[in-house]
């Protein structure tokens, strides 16, 4: 899902780079607008959280957490939402 999301992306020209990393404890899946830049949005998944807040989170440039949920499909939807633009 985090995949094609992007590759939708990358064909509005809105995302450039991606990176993964794969820690003890968390798996983040980085999100560039340019290649040399700090990540636009950071989708983590933490194993610990599953029980309280949610498994995966969406957090934005600045370190805030835009959502965060059980099921990743809800936390993508917040990213969706960028794709809809209105046709001139």
């Amino acid at each position: 899902m985090i995949l094609a999301l992007y590759g939708r992306m990358v064909a509005a020209g809105e995302w450039r780079d991606y990176g993964m990393s794969f820690l003890r404890d968390v798996a983040v899946f980085s999100i560039f607008r340019r290649t040399a830049e700090v990540p636009v949005y950071r989708i983590e998944k933490r194993p610990r959280l599953r029980g309280r807040q949610g498994l995966y989170a969406l957090i934005g440039a600045e370190g805030q957490v835009l959502k965060r949920g059980h099921e990743l499909r809800p936390v993508l939807a917040v990213l969706e939402r960028k794709l809809i633009r209105p046709i001139d």
